[in-house]
């Protein structure tokens, strides 16, 4: 197991899935968002081989320890994601065998796997490197599931998925 599972960094985050229609305090670092829409629109344009994957170890899994799939809960709910084979670091971090977890929420369909996850209310990151985070959730039915992502948020080859869960929040 990489040392990244010890890491001092912040493991808990509360996440509010309206925070994404706020505006920002401070407007992106231009880099930043000239980095994101260059991968993003190399992926398009010279399609998905254009993005190296990085390889998952073989027996990796991603699974949530809690909630347990037909729970009940109040929000905010207390998610918490495990791990086996694999380490746990930041985004922008390469180092083999590691990744991030994003959070899929109530999603029909997984994303594609050849293009960085977006961020949206539906997928959240934990670029961090956190392994649980309190989500605000509407009363009743929901679907939980993670997909690992790599330094880019790009999922790994091949993809480190868990179960969906289905919880019912009170």
């Amino acid at each position: 197991m990489s040392a990244f599972s010890q890491s001092p960094l912040p493991l808990t985050e509360t996440f509010d899935r309206n925070f994404l229609s706020q505006k920002p305090d401070k407007p992106m670092k231009p880099i930043v968002a000239f980095l994101i829409v260059s991968i993003i629109a190399s992926a398009s344009a010279f399609g998905a081989d254009a993005l190296p994957k990085t390889p998952s170890p073989k027996g990796a899994q991603a699974y949530i320890i809690s909630p347990k799939d037909g729970a009940t809960v109040k929000s905010p709910a207390r998610v918490r994601f495990g791990l086996v084979g694999m380490g746990v670091a930041p985004a922008g971090v390469d180092i083999p065998d590691t990744g991030h977890h994003h959070l899929l929420i109530d999603l029909d369909e997984l994303p594609s796997m050849d293009v960085p996850l977006p961020a949206t209310e539906n997928v959240v990151h934990f670029g961090k490197g956190q392994t649980e985070a309190k989500i605000e959730l509407s009363p009743g039915k929901h679907t939980l599931q993670l997909v690992l992502g790599d330094k880019i948020h790009l999922p790994h080859s091949p993809p480190v998925i868990s179960k969906k869960i289905t919880i019912t929040v009170e």
